[in-house]
């Protein structure tokens, strides 16, 4: 049996017919950049997430720049955030001339650890930047408390978590801006790069919105420095159908998440932990090995029984070449470091069969019950 880590065919099959429909409408239209299907799908993901403002862009790396940028987050300024994340949100404090300041992260939701932040804090601080990993929430109400507490700007990271939600409120308004991401393997995704940012401020909301068209307030006036960070029409649409199974699709997710841990308890491996009051939607189901030797072994095995699998994220930002001029050393964080050893993602997607998830379970105890064909 063949097992991909994720199958977008799989879900596109399911809704063929509406997506070709809507595609088809826009194609017809004439209109594709900035027309009725990107102010619609803002007006719809505002009212789901029950955001105030919902502004979308070209991607989840532009909704992190465009966010800080609005908040005038510049050449010396420091931006707290998390070294265990996808290099992205780390590249989008240095895109504004900021300094990344790296604090570590908590061991069982690999988040930003809320009891470390306020030693990091200095004169130069400007925003906190926590990142919603692998689906579930950082302790908001903490992050937000220290923020609150020294006056600090909170940007979301919630590219992986969109449904998700700490203490019944949805991930991305628990700051003064949340940032997604619609790549495709996201749990809503695209038919490629997307993004939005959400807000709670209408005058912010307005900046953003000048700032992903060049900062254009008129055809050819403009006011202030931008980019060209657009959802395109096509997009739009397909999101606006993805967006009416988003919350089945997180449970189909919650339910698969829930066989995994039941079937491999017991195994030497760490498996996924969610805080309380967190709604985790598992975007990734991360396990942890006991070291980086161990898991190649296991990814080795579970390659020859024909399972897909991956590893996010390998090293902290820090210790990526790109990141060297900033001078951070090995030692830095060291739950971070160490969990980059350590973790492994399993195949997990709404569509994934019954059969695929005890494929996966049945090899992965296999490996540690002595090797061999599951």
């Amino acid at each position: 049996m063949r097992i991909p880590f994720v199958d977008l065919k799989a879900q596109y099959s399911l809704i063929r017919t509406e997506v070709e429909e809507a595609i088809q409408k826009v194609l017809e239209s004439g209109q594709y950049v900035m027309g009725d299907n990107v102010a619609e799908f803002e007006h719809e993901a505002a009212d789901y997430l029950q955001a105030a403002e919902a502004v979308s862009v070209g991607n989840g790396s532009d909704a992190l720049y465009l966010s800080l940028k609005a908040f005038d987050i510049g050449p010396g300024d420091e931006v707290i955030t998390t070294p265990f994340s996808f290099v992205a949100t780390g590249d989008s404090i240095l895109r504004t001339g900021a300094v990344p300041v790296f604090v570590d992260i908590d061991p069982d939701s690999f988040n930003l650890d809320p009891q470390q932040i306020e030693e990091r804090i200095t004169n130069r601080t400007k925003a906190i930047l926590p990142v919603h990993l692998y689906g579930q929430c950082a302790l908001m109400d903490k992050i937000t408390e220290i923020a609150n507490k020294h006056s600090l700007i909170v940007i979301e990271d919630a590219c992986q978590a969109f449904g998700s939600g700490f203490s019944g409120q949805k991930a991305g308004t628990w700051g003064h801006a949340g940032c997604f991401s619609f790549f495709p393997t996201k749990n809503l995704g695209a038919f490629g790069d997307g993004g939005m940012i959400t807000c709670s401020n209408r005058d912010l909301a307005k900046k953003i919105r000048l700032l992903r068209e060049h900062g254009s307030e008129s055809r050819y006036h403009h006011t202030m420095l931008g980019i060209n960070s657009r959802l395109d029409e096509i997009q739009a649409a397909v999101l606006r159908i993805k967006l009416r199974y988003i919350d089945a699709w997180n449970r189909k997710r919650r339910e698969i998440a829930a066989q995994y841990s039941s079937l491999l308890q017991g195994l030497p491996l760490v498996l996924p932990q969610t805080k309380p009051a967190a709604d985790h939607i598992y975007h990734l189901f991360t396990v942890r090995t006991s070291d980086s030797r161990e898991r190649t072994e296991l990814i080795t095995f579970l390659g020859q029984n024909g399972i897909q699998v991956s590893v996010h994220y390998p090293k902290p930002i820090y210790l990526q070449p790109s990141y060297q001029q900033l001078g951070y050393k090995q030692g830095l964080c060291p739950v971070a470091e160490q969990l980059s050893q350590q973790v492994l993602c399993l195949p997990l997607y709404p569509e994934m069969a019954g059969k695929a998830v005890l494929h996966v379970a049945r090899s992965v105890i296999a490996f540690y019950k002595g090797g061999g064909d599951s």
